[in-house]
């Protein structure tokens, strides 16, 4: 497995500075992460939302193995909003890790941005029919019984 060393100067604070190594994790390490931190549709499957921020920190903490000795990166860290780690840093991180696991634009798109097809059966459902798990059309009003006209 790849690994990338990143030499950090004290430009980020006196206790940032020196040596990060980050490993590439596996597929099933990255794919538990991404799931653990997206909510699915239960009838589509479709993603409804991923918290982008808790993936990336702890895709960054699964890949960090080696930092300096006074261990300046902590997972609380990294997903603290008040005292986290700064920006540019956290940005160089998820740069790093980024490259080294294989997280493409295009995965990022599907998992992080709301899809269009969660909206389309949204409306279907609205109409009375929505695709099932198993992609065959279910219509909702078909389970009614029918008026019969009995003419006099």
């Amino acid at each position: 497995m790849r690994t990338e060393i990143v030499d950090v100067d004290k430009s980020f604070g006196e206790e940032y500075g020196g040596r990060y190594a980050f490993k590439e994790i596996t597929w099933a390490k990255r794919s538990r992460i991404i799931q653990k931190h997206t909510q699915y549709h239960p009838v589509s499957g479709q993603v409804v939302n991923s918290d982008f921020v808790a993936i990336q920190a702890e895709t960054i903490w699964a890949s960090l193995k080696e930092q300096p000795a006074r261990k300046p990166i902590s997972l609380e860290k990294l997903l603290g909003e008040e005292d986290g780690v700064p920006v540019e840093l956290g940005e160089l991180f998820s740069k790093t890790v980024n490259k080294l696991c294989g997280m493409t634009k295009d995965e990022q798109r599907f998992l992080f941005e709301p899809s269009e097809e969660a909206d389309h059966i949204q409306r279907l459902q609205g109409f009375g029919c929505a695709r099932n798990s198993v992609g065959r059309q279910v219509n909702l009003t078909s389970s009614q019984p029918k008026q019969s006209r009995s003419s006099l």
